[in-house]
């Protein structure tokens, strides 16, 4: 976690103990990059298992060599709501790499391009792309036989609505929080708004718990309960 997102990841973290206290918990981490959100919630929290889910070969190859923990589980894959292949667009900020189409008229992208190729010495940001295989959510659930998801984390750069229309009815009660991020910036094309993920949520017993604005971004990140 960089300095930029410490002060944001210190509160979220903060928010959850009080929510869970220190009973042994079970995460499906979907977005897992360098292993991040693992490293925070294996250091701050009684963790039974993570299944962590990395559709980028060269981040997914660093993860298996920085956990052989027992309880750490990793899929080299994406996840979404059909099982299909699709390009992953990989940028040199690998963080922002993406399923989806980029706008390269936008001004978050003009922006960022500069940025992030002033200080690699790169061209551009876009580096190339990789054909990655698709899995559905439940499917993930079953096949593991995951009973209970204590928090369902997804970050994966413009397709979390994707992701949770993954889910079926049965599988969004076994979950008690999600937390994800929504890019308000227009360089990803989404192809759905945040009311749809609400709405879904929503649709699904959740209820908004928790909402913080990233730095210098036009990103946030939200925490939705389960309230049944």
């Amino acid at each position: 976690i960089g300095l930029i997102d410490y002060s944001n990841k210190k509160k979220i973290i903060n928010f959850l103990k009080k929510k869970l206290g220190r009973k042994s918990l079970e995460v499906i981490d979907i977005g897992s990059h360098e292993g991040e959100t693992i490293n925070l919630f294996l250091k701050n929290f009684n963790i039974d298992k993570i299944f962590g889910f990395e559709p980028n070969i060269q981040l997914f190859n660093l993860l298996t060599k920085k956990y052989n923990d027992k309880n750490v589980f990793l899929f080299n894959c994406g996840v979404g709501s059909t099982e299909e292949y699709r390009n992953l667009n990989i940028m040199i900020d690998s963080s922002s790499s993406t399923f989806n189409s980029i706008n390269l008229d936008s001004n978050y992208y003009k922006k960022k391009n500069k940025i992030v190729t002033f200080l690699s010495q790169k061209k551009e940001l876009f580096k190339k792309k990789q054909i990655i295989s698709i899995i559905n959510l439940s499917k993930i659930i079953y096949e593991n036989k995951i009973n209970k998801i204590d928090i369902l984390k997804i970050d994966t750069e413009g397709f979390e609505f994707n992701v949770l229309k993954g889910l079926n009815d049965n599988d969004f009660k076994k979950i008690k929080f999600i937390y994800f991020e929504h890019h308000y910036d227009l360089m990803i094309n989404k192809g759905y708004s945040f009311s749809d993920i609400n709405n879904l949520l929503t649709k699904n017993k959740f209820q908004r718990k928790y909402k913080i604005r990233m730095k210098f971004r036009k990103s946030f990140e939200y925490i939705y309960e389960n309230t049944l």
